[in-house]
This record gives C-alpha cells, structure tokens and sequence, in this order.
C-alpha cells in the first residue's frame, strides 16, 4: 500500500493530498511534502562532460538537458518500491507499463498495433508494449496477455514473458511490501500461494476478524503501526526541513509525530526515535483504527493487518495439519515466450487497471539463476525479496530514459537508445528539487523547463503576469491546466443527521435537503474566489476526469439540489445573485416543512422528534479560514441563520479532530475531498457494507444505505459495458443526491507549466489529462 506523510500535514501544503478513494482535508496544497530548495554550486545546468548535465546553451538542441522542476525525492525509484507520487514521476521514464490507457483512462485492449481514439475531436493513436484479451466465463475471466517481441531493456536484453512472471511474482510475495495492490486481487490461487497453504482460500473475514479481536495478532500489527509511523516520521522530516511554518508549528518530526498522534496530551517525546515510535505504538495497544484515523485514512493498514492475520490463522490451521503447500500461483500462466494468462474468480471490472504494473527485467533485479519457471522458481527465495530492494535507488527498465545518478537533490537521466518507440528527441533530463514557491520563478529564469505548481488563482495571476500577453499561455510560458483526478465536497452523515433516527425516511432526506440548497447555492462565488479559473463547480459527487461523469450536454443533467420539495426549478436564467440567494431559502423552507419542522412566518422555530434546530459543519482549515469550502459554509450559516435554523462552522487547526470524528461515525457535516482512479468503481465509499463500524472498508462516510443503489453498484462493477455502466452510476448518483448525504463542490486543476523560451512546446502532449500528462510522450519533446 502507498504510505505517505499524514494528511494533517499534507493537506495545509498547497493542495489535496488524496490517497486512492480516501478523504482529504484542507485542499490549499497539491502534495504530501515541500522539496529543500538548497542547491549545491552545481545544481543548475552547468557546463559538464557528465551525462545528464550538460550546457544549457549548447548549439545541439538535443544536448540540451531538459529540467523537471518537482518537490522532494525519496530516492526510491524502483517500479517496486516507490512510494511518493514525485519518485513515480522518475520511475515512469524509466520502465514501461503492461497496460496502455488513452486520454480518458480508458484501457487500450490491442495496443501493439495501436488503436485511434477520439478526444476533444482529435484522433490519436496509442500504442504499448502489449495487447490485452478478456474473456468471460461463467465462473472465471482470463486475461490473455501478449507482448510485443521487439522490446528491449535500456541495457539491450530483450523483455519477454519471463520478466512478466517475475514482475508477478515479486508483487505477490508474502514479505512484498510495495504500493501496488496487485496481491489483494481475486487470481486463482493467489490467498492460497500468498499464505503457502491450500486452505487459506477457505479462510473468511471473519475468521481474520475473530483472530484480530482474540489478540492473536497483536504482535504483527504493532509492527504494521511502528511501520507506518515510521514512514511518517521519515516524510515529516523532508517536509519540515524545507518548509518554515512546519518547523515553526511542529519544532522536528518528533513534534509532528507526539503532535498529530500521540494519544496523551502531557506526553513528552522520547530523544530517541525508535523509542518514540514504541511509546506511541503503546498508547493505541492493537487500535490500529485509530492510528489510521490519525493519519488521516482509515484503511491505510486494513490490508497489512489482514495479511497479517491471515499468517496468523493458516499457522494455526497447519498446525492442526489442515492444508498443503502452495508452489505457484494457479491463475498465473505462461503460455509462450511472449504471452502469459492471468484468470481470476468471477469479473471485476477493477481488474484489469490491476494489470497496469511496470515490467522490470528479471536479469537486473532478480536472480537468473533462481529463476525456472517449470519448477516453481520464479527469481528469488520466496519471501526473500533482499535482492529487489538493494536496487531500489538505482531503477533500470525498457522506459524511454535510463537513470545515471542522483545527487546535490538533481536525478539525471539520458535517452535510451534501446527504447521500443525510438530514441528520444532530448538526450539528457533532469529532475531537480524545488519549493513549490520557486516553480514560477524557475522557468521565468531559465533554471527549470517544466514544472507542476499549484493551480491556485494566485499562481495563475502570476504566470499571466510574466507573459506579455497576460494569459496563461504566452511568449515565456505555457500553462496546461488540467482536472484534477479528485473533487471536492461536502458530507453529510445520514445518522446523525436525521428525523427520528430513521436515516432513510423521506422527512431526514428533506431535512438534509434544505441543508444541501442553502450550502450549494453559494458554491460559485466560493470557488471563483478562492481558485478563479483553476477550478469550476461540480454538479454531480464524482470528478469531471471520469468518462461516467454527466455531461451538461445530457438531457438528463440538473445542476446540484436545484429543485425544490415539489420538485419544481428553484432558479431562473434572468436571476441576480441575490435572488438565487433567496430564492435557495423559500426551497429550504419547503424542505424543512416537508422534514416536519414547525415553520411560522418565514422562520424555522421547531425540530421534529429526533431532529435538531442546530448542526455542526467540520473543516479543516487551520483555523484561519484557509480552505476554498469555507466561504460556503460561512455563506451557508449566515443565510440558515436568517431562519433560524443554526449551523455551526467548526473551523479546525488540526485536522485529526475531523477525521477521528469520521472513523468514530460520530461526525455530522464536513468538507473534504476525494482523490478518484481511473475506474469510476463506487463500491468502497457508497456500498452499504462499508459504512463506518459495519467493517468492510469503512469508506461510506455518509452512511447512505439504499438497497437500489448497492444492486446498482454490484451490477456496474460486474459488467465490461461501458455504456451499461455508465448509466448505472448516473442512476447511483441521483441516489446519493437525493438522499441529500453528499454537495459536490468544485473541480480544481493541475497545471503543468513549460518554458516557452527553451522548449519547442509544438512537440508537449496535446490535449493533456490526468490519464495522459506531459512526460507519457517524453521522447518526442525537443529543446529550442
């Protein structure tokens, strides 16, 4: 699993640190850590005979380094082990991934030939290193994978099915502890191969949760915390060295740590770190709930601890001399020397973005000589993955560049000359570390080519103001603002907010209606305010980046809580502000009326049974106001004041408060963000199985239980119909709205800034999303 620095921190950065489909507090930031910006005298592009580093002012357009300009390096740049979204962007040059997606994240199924799609109406053709094939059966789906026989490793060995294998194996090994998933998926054999025993297949939640409660693996999930704290600690003292008003709130890591986790408020932190770490480790004993809470999402150790504890119970199953050894994976297969299957149980339609993993050559990070594939020898001891770690600074791949060296905070790379597509365009590239607040000046100066600040409406000021056409795309710089892969909303949890304790009743849905007509009225000016144009207002609770999400072309769309309880338009074209303003209060009136509270002479005066006069509203924005919701909020409660109805804006300088009040389900109102993936699969944060304290992923923050939507959502995961499953999530996402449970807010954007001074921005990706970036076709980018 990923782990990154606590939301906490994250968050006050500069944007959304978002993790998959988890929560994200105050949206001012875009990462989990600021870079130093303290340069040796040999950071910029000096004149040198060293690859990578060449003079910027060099007659050959080719020789010319081009500068990515990103935030700090953790060095971890194996397409095993990276952990940071920074050290991904390093990665991905170097390797070449499995699955090829185009500009919508969508998969393309035969991209050794190539397939032409349309975007924006343009036609482009993409193309990979592999075609995928799905075939469904009544029980089982197989994916029959070919790769191209023409693709080399930057040292010039072929890549075949054997590294496929190996890459597989490596990501499916009980001591693996890398960010990919690909171990929890539904391959035959894979519970039954991960815990060596042809019984841990007939092993339940329960029994994991019953060997969790008995305390049987106390042992291993404090080693899961110590870990994560661990990295935490790790990612706190980056951020902290380069960031002043970290420093100045948390003193060192060991003041971010005792202060975002520790449990007791008079404890003092130990000098020593592992110390540290064990003390704070003691005071949640095995809550590893908690400490997730902490760090600001809830399932960041869910499937440690139950790899973990199903260790622990197919043990104890041997030991009563219950199932056998397991040598391979079952649902792994190589079929020739190009072409390996993989089949899983049943069909999901997840699974193949599960394919999407980096090839990585067997000859370089495993042992050749380990390696027999009809044997069960896949390339390293099982369990054992010491040798793949050791090469974890050092990543070598068949991607269009190859890593040279990392030093004075600058990675350098050169062109591969064995890459499948053609030798790149520009020979040398750089990945140098800056503070986000020098990304701007960087390519104004000519220290940086390319860079990715925030799309702030501060920033966006500042980049018009630099060219002298006062636009975002000029004669010194050219900003690409794409949606962000996430949105930002505000949650309502039905439990608590409701009449009489019936969460599903058409009186709570009301009730949460008025609420959801007043905040959404003011999202506008909100958003404009806060993000000018690096952000819009959502009408749906899904991101703009999704090919599921409505259009305002579909005949179907409405913007957001616009229909009042008769189901009449609240608004006109022709109205002012001011009377939308209004017009949001007479619907809300309506609402309440309709939720069974006592309405005389245009005020609310008394709630219902079960219901309140007064709701808390929780956000994350230090204190200060610095979040772009909270003008919404405040908005919001000025206007349902004029009612009489009271909601109180808790405005949080620790952002821990929220999300231990969200693990606990204690929460009423609050405003967060989500980060999305590619598939718009809502399973995790809708499906009544995960509401908080049922178990499952304990995502479904809202506690929005609805029979129809969970057959909707079962039946759009189970289906390979695009167009099928998006007409089922536009069914799911009038659900959620009129349960009254979710308000999108807004869609804010990415930027990728290039020099337009040092780059031939002819040769930049066009059409650029979240799925497809500037560096997806880094080989054709030419320096001026």
């Amino acid at each position: 699993m990923r782990k990154k620095i606590n939301k906490a921190v994250a968050v006050t950065l500069a944007g959304a640190m978002c993790l998959g489909l988890t929560a994200c507090g105050n949206e001012t930031a875009t990462t989990t850590a600021a870079a130093d910006q303290t340069q040796a005298e040999d950071s910029t592009k000096a004149d040198t005979t060293e690859a990578g580093s060449t003079d910027s002012s060099s007659s050959d357009s080719s020789e010319k380094p081009l500068v990515y300009g990103t935030s700090a390096l953790s060095q971890k740049f194996s397409p095993f082990y990276n952990q940071t979204a920074y050290d991904s962007d390093l990665v991905e040059l170097t390797q070449v991934n499995l699955l090829t997606m185009d500009r919508t994240g969508a998969p393309v199924y035969n991209a050794i030939e190539g397939e032409t799609i349309p975007y924006n109406g343009t036609d482009y053709t993409y193309t990979g290193v592999a075609d995928i094939s799905v075939e469904k059966g009544e029980e089982t789906t197989t994916y029959d994978i070919k790769l191209r026989e023409d693709v080399k490793f930057s040292d010039g060995e072929n890549l075949t099915a054997d590294d496929l294998i190996f890459t597989f194996y490596v990501l499916s090994d009980p001591s693996y502890t890398g960010t990919s998933s690909f171990y929890s998926t539904s391959v035959i054999g894979m519970k039954n191969y991960r815990a060596n025993s042809t019984a841990a297949g007939e092993i339940t939640d329960a029994d994991l949760q019953a060997a969790i409660d008995s305390g049987a693996v106390d042992t291993e999930i404090q080693a899961i915390m110590a870990g994560l704290l661990e990295s935490d600690y790790a990612a706190a003292e980056e951020v902290i060295a380069s960031t002043p008003e970290f420093k100045e709130q948390y003193g060192d890591a060991a003041g971010y740590l005792v202060q975002t986790y520790s449990k007791d408020e008079s404890y003092t932190a130990a000098s020593d770190k592992d110390q540290l770490i064990s003390d704070i480790v003691a005071q949640y004993g095995n809550d590893y709930k908690a400490l997730a809470a902490a760090y600001g999402d809830e399932t960041v150790m869910d499937a440690d601890v139950m790899a973990a504890a199903e260790t622990v119970v197919v043990e104890q199953k041997k030991s009563e001399g219950v199932g056998e050894d397991v040598a391979s994976i079952e649902g792994i297969k190589k079929v020739g020397d190009y072409e390996v299957t993989v089949t899983t149980e049943g069909y999901d339609a997840t699974m193949i973005y599960q394919l999407g993993v980096a090839i990585a050559p067997l000859h370089y990070y495993g042992d050749e000589s380990k390696y027999d594939y009809e044997n069960n020898q896949f390339g390293f001891e099982r369990g054992d993955l010491s040798g793949v770690q050791a090469k974890t600074a050092e990543p070598m791949g068949a991607g269009p560049y190859k890593f040279v060296k990392y030093e004075n905070k600058i990675a350098y790379l050169e062109a591969n000359e064995n890459y499948y597509k053609g030798t790149p365009k520009t020979k040398y590239v750089q990945f140098k570390e800056v503070q986000f607040a020098d990304m701007i000046p960087g390519v104004e100066n000519g220290t940086l080519d390319i860079t990715m600040p925030d799309g702030n409406k501060t920033n966006m000021d500042q980049i018009k103001g630099i060219n002298s056409n006062g636009e975002i795309a000029g004669d010194k710089m050219v900003a690409n603002a794409v949606d962000f892969l996430g949105y930002g909303y505000i949650g309502i949890n039905a439990n608590n907010v409701n009449v009489g304790g019936v969460p599903d009743s058409e009186e709570s849905k009301n009730l949460r209606k008025a609420i959801a007509t007043v905040l959404s009225v003011y999202r506008d000016v909100s958003i404009d305010s806060y993000y000018g144009e690096a952000a819009s207002v959502i009408n749906y609770p899904i991101s703009n980046t999704s090919w599921a999400a409505p259009q305002k072309s579909d005949s179907d769309y409405a913007v957001a809580y616009s229909k009042d309880v008769n189901g009449n338009s609240i608004y006109t074209d022709d109205m002012t502000a001011e009377q939308k303003y209004e017009a949001a209060l007479q619907a809300a009136l309506g609402f309440f009326e309709a939720a069974g509270y006592t309405v005389t002479d245009g005020k609310v005066t008394a709630a219902p049974a079960g219901a309140s006069m007064e709701y808390e509203v929780m956000i994350p924005a230090d204190g200060k106001g610095d979040h772009p919701t909270f003008a919404v909020l405040t908005d919001a409660s000025n206007a349902l004041a004029s009612i009489g109805f009271t909601l109180t804006v808790n405005d949080l300088s620790d952002s821990t408060i929220l999300w231990n009040s969200i693990n606990a389900g204690t929460n009423q109102l609050w405003a967060a963000a989500w980060g999305a993936t590619a598939d718009p699969d809502m399973y995790q944060v809708y499906h009544s199985s995960n509401i908080v304290g049922k178990g499952g992923t304990e995502s479904n923050n809202y506690a929005i239980a609805d029979p129809e939507l969970d057959e909707l959502i079962m039946q759009a995961r189970q289906s390979d119909d695009q167009s099928f499953r998006k007409a089922a999530y536009k069914q799911c996402l009038d659900i959620i709205l009129d349960w009254g449970v979710e308000i999108p807010v807004y869609q804010r954007k990415d930027v990728t800034l290039v020099s337009a001074e040092r780059v031939n921005t002819d040769t930049i990706v066009q059409d650029m999303t979240p799925f497809y970036g500037w560096s997806t076709e880094i080989e054709k980018i030419e320096m001026k």
